[in-house]
């Protein structure tokens, strides 16, 4: 069912309102009034096409919890928890009281994702942008220049080795078989396991013939499991346990027959959608996840476009996609982007594109801008280590999609929070200066302590 509106809420003689308990200059607080929240009350509504069951959750609380989530890199269960500590989160969320429950369980921030998909996070992207105009952090001509860059975003996976590939794939049949009573030969429950563990200290004594041979083996025991399923298949009764067993023995024969060149590899049973991408780095030669494209104002370095592009795909052919993402949150069209030289051949003529190291028709002020072109690595590791870009825990490619856009949110969202503090540092100190001496006001102390604690 629709998201009710909330009710305005009286007052209360016995509890105090949260604009009284709070500091109003605090940025949280100013951040909330230049969000335009009822944008989310009327477009998330169409994502909930039923009429009948329980009024779904505060559309303005879930957008709250999702920017802060991504802003302070928590967790799901981080953010509600630490909504209940926190007041000024909660007036962010739209609250009128302190409250002392949870304001929902932490799955169903799972299920509002999946529900609003990568269009709703979109516009909670396009929200950040609106204020930061708003804020003073970019201008309006600030999307006409971006710059453009691919980063891999990691998958919450283990680093795939083939025997622990081939022990999860036994293991996974192994619990699927009991689930549909189906009795098989042998299970291999205490050899494989075994097996396993000598593998890898054969691995580690460099003893690599002995290895090869003990994976061939355990390679054998889990096709012997796989075929023993599918044997018995017709004798499950239950289509829709059935219909998982065939997925999973498509998966497992997909595992037992690829080959060490293949390109589209199975890194992950979980998530066989996982790539295996190289991008030059001394310290991780790979990295198993997917693509994102991101892009910046050349100026600011403020995000107006991530996307990410599953199939690991060529820079140049990712550039057209991520040019229109802009146009479309931006209401702009940029008239340049700046891009490394992983770019070239790109093929798109709207948006004049300069090329790090290109020398034909440069100008001086072009090439003082191309020199720029690096700004955004410093974001990029801005959003891995402050943000939650690192390491993907989303399923699938939709999760990946997902994620990739709210750590733009939570990136932009930084960036809006720092340029309120630096602005009311300078209030402090034109205070200071106005007053000459060393003690300011009270209350201007009293601001900036709340700023800076």
């Amino acid at each position: 069912m629709k998201p009710k509106s909330r009710a305005p809420e009286q007052d209360d003689l016995l509890r105090p309102r949260l604009t009284d308990m709070i500091d109003m200059r605090h940025e949280l607080v100013k951040l909330a009034a230049l969000i335009d929240w009822e944008f989310f009350e009327a477009e998330w509504a169409g994502f909930f096409p039923s009429h009948t069951g329980r009024p779904a959750t505060s559309p303005r609380l879930v957008a709250g919890l999702l920017y802060l989530q991504h802003t302070y890199r928590l967790s799901d269960e981080a953010v509600v928890a630490r909504w209940v500590e926190n007041p000024y989160y909660q007036h962010f969320c739209g609250e009128t009281f302190f409250q002392h429950r949870f304001p929902l369980d932490p799955s169903s921030l799972t299920r509002w994702r999946k529900r609003i998909g990568e269009e709703g996070v979109e516009w909670l992207l396009t929200k950040t942008i609106e204020a930061g105009r708003a804020s003073g952090v970019i201008l309006e001509r600030s999307v006409e220049a971006v710059i453009v860059d691919t980063t891999v975003m990691e998958k919450a996976i283990a680093h795939p080795t083939d025997a622990r590939l081939y022990e999860k794939a036994r293991r996974r049949l192994v619990t699927l078989a009991r689930a549909a009573d189906l009795p098989l030969r042998q299970s291999y429950a205490r050899l494989a396991p075994r097996l396993s563990g000598q593998i890898g200290r054969y691995a580690h004594a460099r003893q690599f013939k002995r290895m090869r041979k003990a994976l061939r083996r355990l390679k054998g025991y889990t096709g012997r499991v796989m075929r023993d399923i599918q044997r018995q298949l017709g004798d499950i009764a239950d289509d829709s346990l059935r219909q998982r067993v065939e997925a999973e023995i498509a998966l497992v024969d997909r595992l037992l027959r690829q080959k060490p060149k293949d390109k589209r590899k199975l890194y992950a049973l979980h998530e066989p959608a996982v790539d295996c991408i190289s991008k030059g780095k001394a310290r991780v030669r790979y990295e198993f996840g997917t693509k994102v494209s991101v892009a910046t104002t050349h100026k600011e370095g403020f995000v107006v476009g991530m996307r990410s592009m599953p199939g690991n795909p060529y820079d140049g052919h990712t550039l057209r996609e991520a040019l229109e993402q802009v146009e479309i949150l931006t209401d702009t069209r940029p008239k340049r982007a700046f891009v490394d030289r992983g770019y070239r051949g790109h093929g798109v003529t709207a948006t004049a594109v300069y090329i790090a190291g290109q020398k034909r028709g440069m100008t001086p002020a072009l090439r003082r801008d191309l020199r720029r072109r690096s700004a955004i690595e410093p974001a990029i590791g801005h959003m891995k280590t402050d943000g939650r870009l690192a390491r993907c825990v989303l399923k699938g490619t939709l999760g990946d999609a997902l994620h990739a856009v709210l750590c733009g949110c939570g990136h932009n969202i930084r960036m809006i929070l720092a340029h309120l503090r630096a602005l009311w540092a300078e209030i402090v100190a034109a205070i200071y200066a106005m007053f000459g001496t060393k003690r300011a006001p009270i209350a201007a102390q009293t601001g900036l302590r709340s700023l800076t604690a």
